[in-house]
């Protein structure tokens, strides 16, 4: 896109406090994971208890080092993580994912689409990431996306309707933008 996306404006709030404000309907706490670059610009949205800086001594990148980077400084908690690039998103979906997770017992709690994990709209274990960060930490993690994750962790997945999976777009494209 050029540009952050969780500072794309979509009718009166950014992406990333669009997200913020559904995971926040849910009763959940809020965290918001960041880089060392965006962290002044989302420091003049949110409040700075809630952004979390990535841990640049973890060795990955992308979505997994902001995962692991909020697990490390909550370590004993459970993460329900949502991308802030998937506007469409509406908290009702979201609480069919809690409402499963509680229901299943797994490492790790996400809708599949077409068969396929979405890994940024998921509940993932403390014990689940623990297990990640030691396979990161003794360089035995092959891959550091965050689909890899889900296969290690052997997630339960809730299969998506055909109704459900437009709000599962991931927007990268001005085209895509412009089209909502």
């Amino acid at each position: 896109m050029g540009s952050d996306k969780g500072m794309i404006a979509l009718q009166s709030a950014t992406w990333a406090e669009a997200a913020a404000g559904k995971m926040a309907e849910l009763q959940l706490p809020v965290l918001i994971s960041v880089n060392e670059d965006q962290f002044n610009t989302y420091s003049n949205v949110f409040p700075v208890k809630q952004l979390v800086k990535d841990d640049t001594g973890i060795d990955v990148r992308g979505p997994l080092r902001g995962v692991l980077s909020v697990h490390k400084q909550y370590p004993g908690d459970d993460l329900f993580i949502l991308a802030c690039d998937m506007p469409l998103m509406q908290t009702n979906i979201l609480q069919l994912l809690l409402g499963f997770s509680l229901e299943h017992t797994a490492a790790a709690h996400v809708f599949a689409n077409d068969g396929v994990a979405e890994p940024l709209c998921g509940i993932y274990s403390a014990a689940g990431l623990a297990a990640i960060d030691l396979l990161q930490k003794t360089n035995r993690l092959e891959r550091h996306s965050m689909k890899h994750v889900l296969e290690i962790l052997q997630a339960a997945t809730l299969p998506l309707t055909a109704d459900q999976k437009k709000y599962f777009s991931n927007i990268n494209t001005h085209a895509a933008l412009n089209g909502l």
